[in-house]
């Protein structure tokens, strides 16, 4: 059985099951019965913990980056000028701030949002990163296409996106966001 887990009830309309920085968070409708959620959904929970286990075992090569903001700032601007200039597009504007969820996203009106806890990264992984956001626009969804769009450029996107799962609970968990 599942144990060390926290409930949140809300005024929501189905379940949701987060393994946030790798504690397990039962977000519930009021009235909903977490034991029943945890019965249901078992075998996915104990799925993802293992790979996020696995993630954890083999970060020995994980190496925190002592950046500035500024530093971000410069290297972001140089890489998303190199992607533009290499992909044909450009992004209206770079904006900054810390986020809980995600490294980085792209709006509809083509804005790209940086973590800022992205300036501990390797420059490799923030180049991964802003290559994804910038396929985003041309592909919002993250289908064959998209996919098929960022493996172009880093053949080996599965491996980047493993070290930025390692990276994610590292930090997240150092930085208590």
């Amino acid at each position: 059985m599942v144990h060390n887990y926290r409930v949140f009830y809300r005024n929501i309309k189905y379940p949701r099951i987060e393994l946030k920085k790798g504690f397990l968070e039962l977000i519930l409708p009021f009235g909903t019965d977490a034991q029943t959620i945890l019965k249901r959904h078992h075998k996915w929970i104990m799925k993802k913990r293992s790979q996020i286990d696995e993630y954890l075992k083999n970060n020995g090569n994980i190496r925190i980056i002592n950046r500035s903001d500024d530093k971000l700032r410069i290297l972001t601007e140089e890489i998303v000028r190199e992607y533009a200039k290499e992909l044909g597009v450009e992004c209206n504007k770079i904006i900054y701030r810390k986020m809980r969820t995600k490294w980085a996203s792209c709006s509809a009106n083509k804005n790209i949002t940086i973590n800022s806890i992205m300036k501990y990264l390797p420059k490799k992984l923030i180049e991964y990163i802003l290559y994804h956001e910038f396929i985003h626009l041309f592909e919002k969804r993250h289908n064959i296409r998209f996919w098929n769009m960022v493996s172009q450029r880093f053949r080996s996107y599965e491996k980047f996106e493993a070290e930025l799962f390692s990276y994610w609970f590292i930090l997240t968990n150092r930085f208590n966001l």
